[in-house]
């Protein structure tokens, strides 16, 4: 049985206090950085993580792993891309585990966080999907196609479907591209929506591009049900535990690194993802 925490809207309330103090911060705060000396190597190591596959890829390391490297290990899930972040600058968690490099980047310039990638664990390509056509040729001008509205989702989202023809970009504009971007919609209408309610709209719309994690979530299969599929190689959205800057080298932290990039989590993503929805991608993270 899985004993994970699942943090639902009871935490939603903390957003607005958690943004707004880490708004006040900057690198040069004397409380930016933490002391990850005094972290206490008896005490659980707290990460927070997005269901799937994060946790459940985390969940597997404490269910096999964790015991025999000396970490004890508890997940916290939470379901939205904001509240892992701020409950890990506020020591409410000590790591997570859910978001690629340029969200972060993005998420730290505009939250004024000291949140710092640790280790490169998997990639979830980005998929274009639709319940109303079966080849990307089919759409027409009209119809509407739903992506991520965060920064850097979006902006891959939009990426995807340059290089599939389906719009034409700005010359220059690459994955950080934003709707303005567009030089040529091709008389398709974008709808913005959080990332994780956009396969719920998928009835709704005419197309849509999504997250590897919350396309298993809504029980899609990348490999025999998206239209286009992001290419791995040479993908910089690889996604990575995480923590304050400051508590990279806490003990815990070092001994989940090892676990998340051992011979058996890769066995195990493979195995359970074959579908091609979660690629392992180890190494340290830049």
């Amino acid at each position: 049985m899985r004993k994970n925490i699942k943090l639902t809207s009871a935490f939603a309330g903390i957003t607005a206090l958690a943004l707004g103090l880490t708004a006040c911060g900057t690198a040069s705060d004397p409380g930016a950085k933490s002391d990850s000396g005094k972290a206490d190597p008896s005490k659980p190591l707290v990460v927070a993580a997005s269901p799937t596959p994060h946790a459940d890829i985390l969940t597997f390391v404490k269910d096999n792993l964790a015991e025999k490297a000396g970490l004890k290990l508890e997940v916290k899930e939470f379901t939205d891309y904001v509240l892992p972040n701020t409950a890990t600058e506020q020591g409410q968690v000590d790591a997570n585990y859910f978001q690629h490099k340029p969200y972060l980047d993005d998420f730290n310039k505009k939250n004024g966080t000291h949140i710092v990638p640790v280790v490169n664990v998997h990639l979830e390509p980005l998929g274009f999907y639709s319940k109303k056509v079966k080849d990307l040729k089919e759409l027409k001008a009209g119809q509407t196609i739903a992506v991520p509205n965060d920064t850097t989702n979006e902006g891959r989202a939009l990426k995807l479907l340059a290089d599939h023809g389906v719009i034409t970009l700005k010359d220059g504009v690459g994955a950080d591209a934003k709707l303005s971007d567009i030089k040529d919609k091709k008389g398709l209408e974008f709808k913005e929506l959080e990332a994780a309610t956009v396969p719920r709209a998928l009835n709704d719309v005419d197309a849509a591009v999504i997250n590897g994690n919350y396309a298993i979530e809504a029980k899609l299969n990348p490999a025999k049900d998206a239209l286009a599929l992001e290419k791995a190689d040479g993908n910089p959205y690889a996604n990575f535990l995480a923590v304050k800057q400051g508590n990279e080298n806490d003990a815990r932290v070092q001994k989940l690194v090892k676990l998340l990039n051992s011979p058996e989590v890769k066995k195990y993503i493979e195995d359970t993802y074959s579908n091609g929805a979660v690629i392992p991608a180890f190494g340290a993270a830049k």
